[in-house]
C-alpha cells in the first residue's frame, strides 16, 4: 500500500487548531516557517541515557521491548518530560520490520543487529517477503497510546533506509568497510537493486504504519550511507531512498533524511525527496543548508561527545551551532549523532533550555 493508494478512511493530516500539534515549533520548523525558538529534540533521547529506562527495560530483550506497547510509549515519553524536548521520538528499532517478515536476528548487547544467514544470493533474496500492517499491529496500538498522551507535542516515526538495512542483511551484523555489501553491489547490481527495491517496500509500508496511526513526521536512518562515493549513491542507493520517500509523500507530513558521515551526500539526500535534511557534526549548519540547496528545512548538528564537556563549553559549542543557523528557512536542533549511553541526563536537560532561551523570539 503506498501512500498515493491510501484507503478513503485515511485523509491526508492538515493544519490543526492554534496551539496544537500542526502549530508546534518542532512542524512549524520542518515547514520552513516562523518560529517561537529553535525546537529541539535529539536522536536516541529514548534509551540507555536515562537512568529510568535502564530499570524500565530490566530482564527485556531489545526487541522483544519494542514489540510491547506499554514498554513502548513509556520509554518515548520519558525524555519529553525528563528534557522538554519539542517532539518525540517512536522507540523501536531499524530491524523491527525485518524481524517482523521473519528474518532470523537479534540484537545482542555491545554488538548490534545480528542476522542468523545473511543475504547475498537470489535464493536468499526470495526470504524477503513484502510487509503486512498486521505483521506490526504493535506499532499501531503504541502510537495510538503516543499520541493521546503527548497532546501538543509531535511524534516522530522512523524506519532504517534500504541501504543501511542491506548492509545488516548481507554482512549479517555492523561493519567497518561493508566488504560483502559493495561486493554485491559492484558485482550484481541487478540483484542488488532488486534486494533495495524490496527493502523500500517493506521501509514504506512501516512508515505508512506508522504516519496512519498518527505520527506527525518521519525519519528515515541511512546510517551506513557515508561509506558510499556520491557517484555510487546515485545510482544504486537514492532510487530506492527515493521510492520511501514518495510512497508517503501524499500523507504530507514532514520527511527528514538522515546519515552519518554524508557530507559528501547532502545535496543527494535532500534529492531523494525529503522536506529536511540531518547533518552530522562534520559539516557547519550554514554549509550544510548551502550543499542541500534551497527549499529545505536543516536539522543538527552538535556532535555527542561534547555533552561530556563541562557546561559553559557545551553552551559555547551550542550557541556557534545557532549562530551558523542565524537566516536559515528552517533550523531544527539535534545532536549530529545519538545521545551517547554515557550521557549526563542533566546536560541534555540543560541544552534544551539553553537552546529554547538562546533562540526564543
Amino acid at each position: 500500500m503506498s501512500g498515493k493508494d491510501r484507503p478513503s478512511g485515511q485523509p491526508q493530516q492538515t493544519q490543526d487548531a492554534p496551539g496544537g500539534v500542526q502549530d508546534s515549533a518542532f512542524l512549524r520548523a520542518c515547514r520552513r516557517e516562523t518560529v517561537p525558538h529553535t525546537p529541539v529534540w535529539f536522536m536516541r533521547q529514548a534509551g540507555r541515557s536515562l537512568p529510568e529506562y535502564r530499570k524500565l527495560r530490566e530482564g527485556i530483550a531489545m526487541l522483544d521491548s519494542c514489540m510491547r506497547p506499554d514498554l513502548v510509549a513509556e520509554i518515548t515519553l520519558q525524555p519529553v518530560r525528563r528534557h522538554g524536548v519539542d517532539a518525540a521520538i517512536y522507540f523501536s528499532d531499524i530491524v523491527v520490520p525485518l524481524k517482523a517478515i521473519g528474518v532470523d536476528l537479534d540484537i545482542k548487547p555491545g554488538v548490534g543487529p545480528v542476522v542468523e544467514k545473511p543475504i547475498r544470493t537470489r535464493a536468499d533474496l526470495e526470504r524477503l517477503r513484502p510487509l503486512d500492517p498486521e505483521d506490526v499491529g504493535y506499532v499501531t496500538e503504541a502510537v495510538g497510546i503516543l499520541t493521546r498522551e503527548l497532546g501538543s507535542t509531535p511524534l516522530i516515526g522512523f524506519a532504517g533506509a534500504p541501504f543501511t538495512l542491506a548492509s545488516y542483511l548481507v554482512e549479517g551484523g555492523p561493519s567497518k568497510n561493508h566488504e560483502h555489501t559493495k561486493a554485491l553491489m559492484y558485482g550484481d547490481p541487478e540483484l542488488w537493486a532488486e534486494l533495495l527495491d524490496r527493502l523500500a517496500g517493506i521501509t514504506a509500508t512501516f512508515l505508512q504504519v506508522q504516519i496512519e496511526a498518527g505520527a506527525s513526521a518521519v525519519q528515515l536512518f541511512d546510517s551506513w550511507a557515508g561509506a558510499l562515493a556520491p557517484e555510487d549513491y546515485r545510482a544504486s542507493v537514492l532510487p530506492a531512498s527515493a521510492k520511501v520517500f514518495d510512497a508517503v509523500a501524499s500523507y504530507g507530513v514532514p520527511r527528514i533524511h538522515f546519515g552519518v558521515g554524508t557530507g559528501e551526500l547532502l545535496g543527494l539526500l535532500g534529492e531523494a525527496g525529503p522536506e529536511v535534511v540531518g547533518a552530522d557534526w562534520r559539516v557547519p549548519v550554514d554549509e550544510a543548508a548551502r550543499r542541500v540547496g534551497p527549499g529545505k528545512a536543516v536539522q543538527g548538528n552538535l556532535d555527542p561527545a561534547v555533552l561530556f564537556a563541562p557546561r559553559e563549553a557545551v553552551e559555547r559549542q551550542a550557541a556557534r551551532i545557532l549562530e551558523s543557523a542565524r537566516g536559515l528557512e528552517g533550523h531544527i536542533f539535534n545532536l549530529g549523532h545519538g545521545v551517547l549511553p554515557d550521557t549526563d541526563p542533566q546536560a541534555l536537560t540543560d541544552l534544551v533550555s539553553y537552546v529554547h532561551e538562546q533562540s526564543a523570539r
